[in-house]
């Protein structure tokens, strides 16, 4: 199968073009290589450096013919998301439907798209979250998730291209980039392995759902199958706080060092976890890695990267 992984020189997407190219596809890597990192790409992969809002990116699609796009490639930072909701929808939005549209006019088989749980479900009345949950997205960053899904649809209603959006939880591990505004996991480990100490602001019991990268990694296989349709959160249904976090990275990292407090971030989400039963029920996928161990395999990470 030839597949087109967007975004495929950053942290979840790298990891997913390396596993598609141990099965034995033949994969090709579109990134403008702002936030994607040139050591990540596979050398088995064909590399396009292009934005996917531009002509070079439909040439690429074009150049390939992919039977299936894998768009992971975003504008991530919910904050930025907030201070320039423009710039958010014209490479969320507009840069997805640009993907789509180049898509279409190869034939592409089938699109498999990573979307948020936690941005698009916004504050949870219900926990942890379905699929058929409300979604009430409070930031421009999961608005356009939510757009995201609902151009996939029409393009599956109008043209017939099968579609496969994840929700991701938060998602930790290997790679991850520690010095942006999101993963939490990375900046707490980088940090302290800099004789730093993290501030965890506000009461540090606010809560998300950290789900480990193999573990998306294996959602985005199982992603391939012809039975795998529409939206599926990926995620563990476990509520961790952040001061449970920070004692997990602590003791992966044999210290004692006690936490500090700073004031909370106006608008943050309180609590969010997601229900991951319906792609369990249907294509099998378990969360394997448990938060304890995920944190000490990213702790080994950063140690050898240091």
């Amino acid at each position: 199968m030839k597949i087109m992984i967007t975004g495929g020189a950053g942290f979840i997407a790298s990891q997913i073009q390396d596993a598609y190219i141990q099965a034995d596809h033949e994969v090709a890597v579109l990134d403008n290589l702002v936030t994607g990192v040139r050591a990540n790409l596979n050398p088995q992969a064909k590399f396009y450096e292009a934005d996917i809002r531009s002509v070079a990116a439909e040439h690429a699609i074009i150049d390939f013919k992919p039977d299936v796009i894998n768009h992971h490639a975003a504008q991530m930072d919910v904050r930025k998301s907030v201070a320039d909701p423009l710039y958010d929808c014209e490479v969320n939005g507009l840069g997805m439907l640009r993907l789509l549209e180049a898509g279409r006019k190869v034939g592409v088989g089938r699109f498999i798209f990573s979307s948020s749980g936690g941005a698009v479900y916004g504050e949870q009345e219900t926990f942890p979250a379905d699929e058929c949950h409300a979604t009430h997205p409070a930031s421009p960053y999961g608005i356009t998730k939510l757009l995201g899904d609902k151009y996939l649809q029409f393009y599956t209603d109008t043209y017939g291209i099968p579609f496969v959006s994840l929700r991701y939880a938060n998602v930790y591990g290997p790679r991850q980039n520690p010095h942006g505004e999101a993963g939490v996991v990375a900046i707490f480990i980088t940090k302290l392995l800099k004789g730093e100490t993290p501030v965890i602001h506000g009461d540090g019991l606010q809560t998300r759902d950290y789900v480990f990268v193999t573990d998306v990694v294996a959602a985005n296989l199982l992603a391939l199958k012809p039975e795998a349709q529409g939206i599926y959160n990926i995620g563990t249904g476990v509520e961790t706080n952040v001061i449970e976090l920070y004692e997990n990275i602590v003791q992966a990292l044999a210290l004692d060092k006690p936490a500090q407090f700073g004031p909370g971030k106006a608008g943050e989400q309180r609590r969010s976890s997601i229900a991951s039963a319906r792609i369990q029920r249907e294509l099998g996928w378990q969360p394997a890695k448990a938060l304890p161990v995920g944190v000490q395999e990213t702790v080994a990470y950063f140690r050898g990267a240091a």
